[in-house]
């Protein structure tokens, strides 16, 4: 007879004695009035042999399996004593509650329902995170554990007699588990069974809580600015959807409180960090810093974003390590994304952080508004994109004369700008694979500008037609080891019409050459400026793909006009690291190396007819599951135009190892070759296993600038994991040996 049968055979025994009827597998038509209200439910015993005792009691033993609700319980025998409603229980216990609990024990007397009762010998094992084990332990009303004489730690306990890496002892813990609560009474912290803390009250969170007001993390800072002191985090939770932590950071020269707030709403969410302190190392010993942000999904598919930045001064984030941003930032805009339409509006302020930069004469209030339309029409054919932009930017100075800056217009003059776009385009397959793009549009520029200086314009309008062809010829060719070789050139003949006003360049001091827009109409970043007249670009793109998981590409690309590109002063209007100064100009070079194993090298660059170097950046980039390394170099020439006096070489380095099982060191550095100077470095170490995290990480700082001092902060962070603060890779988890 199976043990299933057994089963059956004892339930329907069991419904023959009055009394017993709760412990089979039939309707809960036995339980009081108290329980009448809950849901019913049904238990069922299985075991090897059970019998049906004269005093009434039920014997079971063997391979002992009862289940009850969310309860599943294994032991040697069980007694079910009638008069007493008890169950008296022989381990080895094994009682499983609900997902997150497993408990273990030697020996229980427990109620029928399993909810009420004692365990000798006890050990509790939460979310396989955390263990508690104690002398004994009292379950109370199936919400309530009381554990005696305890022990908890999270830590893998091996059959050596060795302590763990960590534990608390407790002379009782109280499990909740409706709140998911643990209290300690006189809790000690021990450290390799040494006692290192005590604490009369202590509560924390079980693995199961994933927020919970309390302590967090403490981290131990040393810097040679602001002192050797500790940051220890508290955590409030202030509902299912916003928390609030608050950070007290005490050193020996400073004393700071840092604040964090989080919310979500149904269709967003806020995030706010600040923090104000009390030093000697500004101007006012009061500072501080607050950055926010948020987005919020709106009606008709717009999303609201919004960023704000501040800081009481230029050094303050920079001297706590919060940012090293040049420029704070703060915005709010408004967009909405479809098929075939876009719109955005934004209104953005700027405070530069730079030493020797006046905000007074840059553009600190910008706003902008864009919108683009596609539309298919039937008879024309292709593709006809609608545009309208507008943008204007305030500087809050007065001056209508040049003041110290190296922009010998950028004073007090605001501008505003209005373009309105309307762009035809349409596509063919010629014969042997070639494809045909062609494009027509028209454009129209309002400037005005109030404060011009020595320009003495304070309007203009220009109009600008344009046209262009391009011919892509996309070559495949297969080889029978199945490599794929790939060759596409490209050729475009291009006319932009009009010409650029006598304007200030305040939008398009920056250009970038690159192959994502060598084959544009105009390489300017804004409608202010456009390359006009007749010009022509030509590029060949190579690609190969092994199957044996590697892949390279080379793009090459040029750009030439019938004319250099000038100003109405006749001055070039493309800066002379731009790489479009002249009729023809730079040749770009852009290549990618990358392989199965993640591998990445990447490289561009421009280069003048004499192969001289006039922009460069490269890359490269080694990922596997123990080794991330990353390098970048980046060269440009020196050019007064882009207020660059010096050739800038600069390179950086950031890595990681895991060396050991449990050990990953970090480094990174950076350096300015044109300069001969360190910019930063670091260096750190960490140690992580399945209970506890230890990271230890130093970096250096060094500067020239008078507004800012070097320093060097050293970091030590302790976490405890299996609470709140889990291991988020099982592969750190130590193994005991047999």
């Amino acid at each position: 007879m199976t043990r299933m049968l057994r089963a059956i055979v004892v339930s329907f025994a069991l419904g023959l004695v009055p009394g017993l009827v709760p412990v089979t597998a039939t309707a809960q038509d036995g339980l009081d009035a108290q329980q009448s209200t809950e849901p019913q439910q049904g238990a069922i015993l299985l075991a090897d042999d059970v019998r049906l005792m004269a005093d009434d009691r039920l014997v079971a033993s063997g391979n002992v399996e009862a289940m009850y609700g969310d309860q599943r319980l294994q032991a040697k025998s069980i007694t079910y004593d009638q008069k007493t409603d008890t169950l008296m229980i022989e381990g080895p216990i094994i009682l499983q509650q609900g997902d997150s609990t497993l408990v273990l024990a030697d020996d229980a007397e427990l109620d029928r329902e399993m909810r009420n009762g004692l365990l000798t010998g006890a050990r509790v094992v939460l979310q396989n995170e955390v263990q508690l084990a104690a002398n004994a332990m009292v379950s109370v009303e199936g919400r309530y554990s009381q554990l005696y004489k305890t022990a908890v730690t999270s830590c893998r306990i091996c059959e050596t007699g060795r302590p763990p890496l960590w534990q608390i002892r407790a002379r009782k813990v109280v499990h909740d588990r409706q709140e998911r609560q643990l209290y300690f009474s006189n809790a000690q912290l021990r450290v390799l069974d040494v006692p290192v803390f005590y604490l009369p009250r202590l509560r924390l969170p079980d693995p199961s809580l994933e927020r919970a007001t309390g302590f967090l993390l403490p981290s131990f800072v040393n810097s040679t600015l602001i002192g050797t002191g500790l940051k220890l985090p508290y955590f409030i939770r202030l509902g299912d959807h916003r928390d609030l932590t608050l950070t007290p950071f005490l050193t020996t020269k400073t004393r700071t409180l840092e604040m964090r707030y989080r919310q979500a709403f149904r269709n967003g969410n806020v995030l706010i960090r600040g923090a104000v302190t009390d030093d000697e190392f500004g101007v006012d010993p009061t500072r501080g810093y607050l950055i926010a942000g948020g987005q919020f999904t709106l009606e008709r598919d717009f999303l609201l974003t919004f960023d704000i930045e501040v800081a009481s001064d230029d050094t303050y984030l920079f001297d706590y390590g919060y940012s090293y941003k040049d420029w704070l930032d703060s915005e709010i805009a408004i967009e909405r994304a479809r098929r075939d339409e876009y719109m955005r509006g934004a209104l953005t302020y700027y405070h530069s952080q730079r030493f020797g930069q006046s905000n007074a004469t840059l553009p600190t209030i910008v706003g902008n508004a864009e919108y683009e339309k596609r539309i298919y029409p039937e008879r024309l054919g292709g593709e006809l994109r609608l545009g309208a932009q507008a943008h204007g930017h305030y500087r809050s100075s007065d001056l209508r004369t040049d003041g110290i800056d190296l922009d010998p217009w950028a004073d007090g003059r605001d501008i505003m700008r209005f373009t309105a776009s309307a762009d035809w385009l349409r596509s063919w397959a010629l014969p042997s694979g070639v494809l045909a793009e062609a494009q027509a549009g028209l454009a129209v520029d309002t400037f005005q500008v109030t404060q011009g200086g020595g320009l003495g314009v304070s309007s203009a309008t220009e109009v600008t037609p344009s046209t262009s062809v391009k011919l892509r010829w996309p070559l495949v060719k297969t080889s029978s080891e199945g490599v794929t070789q790939v060759i596409e050139p490209v050729a475009q003949l291009a006319w932009v019409g009009g010409s650029n006003p006598l304007i200030p360049n305040d939008e398009s001091t920056r250009i970038e050459f690159d192959e994502g827009n060598l084959f544009s109409l105009s390489r300017y970043p804004a409608p202010d400026r456009r390359e006009r007249g007749l010009n022509a670009a030509y590029g060949v793109q190579w690609t190969r793909l092994d199957p044996d998981g590697w892949q390279t590409s080379l793009a090459l690309g040029q750009v030439f006009r019938d004319e250099r590109e000038i100003d109405s002063n006749g001055v070039p209007s493309l800066t002379e690291s731009s790489g479009l100064q002249d009729r023809f100009s730079d040749i770009l070079v852009a290549g990618q190396y990358k392989t199965d194993n993640g591998l990445t090298l990447t490289a561009r660059g421009l280069f003048d007819d004499g192969f001289a170097t006039t922009k460069a950046e490269a890359r490269a980039s080694w990922y596997t599951a123990r080794t991330g390394i990353a390098a970048t170099y980046i060269w440009q020439r020196s050019d007064l135009a882009e207020q660059r006096p010096d050739n800038v070489s600069e390179w950086s380095l950031s890595g990681s190892y895991r060396f050991g099982r449990h050990w990953t060191g970090t480094v990174s550095t950076r350096y300015d070759v044109a300069r001969d100077f360190h910019v930063n470095s670091g260096l750190g170490v960490k140690y992580t296993n399945e209970c506890v995290e230890l990271s230890v990480n130093a970096s250096r700082w060094y500067s020239t600038s008078t507004n800012l001092q070097e320093t060097t902060d050293i970091t030590f962070t302790v976490a405890l994991l299996g609470f709140t603060t889990k291991a988020e890779d099982n592969s750190y988890t130590r193994t005991c040996k047999n």
